[in-house]
């Protein structure tokens, strides 16, 4: 984990999304900003205007998981001004800025004896408590530090404590940058276990992606830290040739823009093969797999990025 600091915290809800501002919380947002975090409330509640609303009116930045550290800025009430730093961004050289309620996070202890560290690999676990109780459900992706093992369950330091999670829900590692680095092609096979999962702005979770969060999070479970953000994601990785797709292969990053490819990077998803795109498109979708001949989109296309090329694995 991060160098601990005088201001390292971390996550302490399943999910905690990451606003732009303090103010950017609606009523309506109050599940989604508690702690215990009621999170499929929040979401089952709002209805399509009022997730465009977060986007439209650009009310969240991004989204953290559970124990991910973060550097506090700042402290302002009931709000911590946080920086996400395993989400690159060219917004700040640290990692992702932006706002979490301070009920969200706990300040970050130092680490246990760790034997290093185990990352979810299934969409949703169920963490337990030593004494064999259910503590709290994490999903696809939360990495947390490893200090011991039994016959079916991995022991992990948490915010909370320690826990359990069974070996069968995760993949172990011995330092958070030192998972099983895998071909980009097998991201995208990670991908299609969320086909019909609803698009969510700024979502970083399987409860719900955008679009770079989707492509981010499945190079993560390959092993790769990338930019968050699809502009970033389109200007890193190896460029491939845009006008030459029989070169393009499964799992290179197709990226969109405005203006038929001339303006800003808007979108991006996985080239699946075949002429075919996965991506999690926007609010009122869901994740799919789509032909890009004679759709709006490849009049769109304006880049093509390979990741992890170099690496093994299937």
């Amino acid at each position: 984990m991060t160098e601990l600091t005088v201001n390292m915290y971390a996550c302490a809800v399943p999910v905690a999304t990451v606003w732009t501002s303090p103010e950017s919380a609606r009523e309506m947002d109050v599940d989604g900003i508690s702690n215990p975090l009621q999170l499929n409330k929040w979401l089952e509640k709002l209805a399509y205007e009022e997730r465009l609303d977060l986007c439209n009116g650009n009310r969240v930045q991004t989204q953290i998981l559970y124990g991910e550290p973060v550097i506090v800025d700042e402290i302002e009430g009931e709000w911590a001004k946080v920086i996400a730093v395993w989400q690159p961004s060219k917004k700040d050289e640290r990692g992702y800025p932006g706002w979490v309620p301070l009920r969200q996070l706990k300040k970050a202890s130092p680490l246990a004896e760790a034997g290093g560290f185990v990352r979810v690999s299934v969409p949703k676990s169920q963490l337990w408590n030593p004494d064999g109780t259910p503590f709290i459900i994490v999903p696809f992706n939360t990495i947390l530090p490893l200090t011991d093992e039994s016959d079916d369950y991995f022991h992990v330091q948490t915010p909370d404590g320690d826990a359990l999670v069974l070996k069968t829900d995760i993949v172990r590692a011995s330092s958070v940058h030192q998972f099983k680095k895998r071909k980009a092609a097998a991201a995208v096979e990670e991908g299609l276990a969320y086909l019909d999962l609803p698009y969510f702005w700024g979502g970083m979770s399987s409860y719900g992606f955008d679009c770079s969060g989707f492509t981010y999070n499945m190079l993560k479970a390959c092993g790769h830290f990338i930019p968050r953000d699809a502009g970033d994601q389109a200007r890193s990785g190896e460029e491939v040739p845009m006008d030459k797709p029989e070169h393009w292969e499964k799992g290179d990053l197709l990226f969109f823009a405005n203006d038929e490819g001339k303006g800003n990077v808007r979108h991006v998803g996985f080239y699946y093969g075949n002429g075919l795109l996965l991506h999690s498109p926007s609010t009122g979708q869901s994740i799919e797999l789509v032909k890009l001949a004679g759709s709006k989109l490849e009049r769109e296309l304006c880049a093509v990025r390979r990741y992890g090329k170099d690496e093994g694995g299937n």
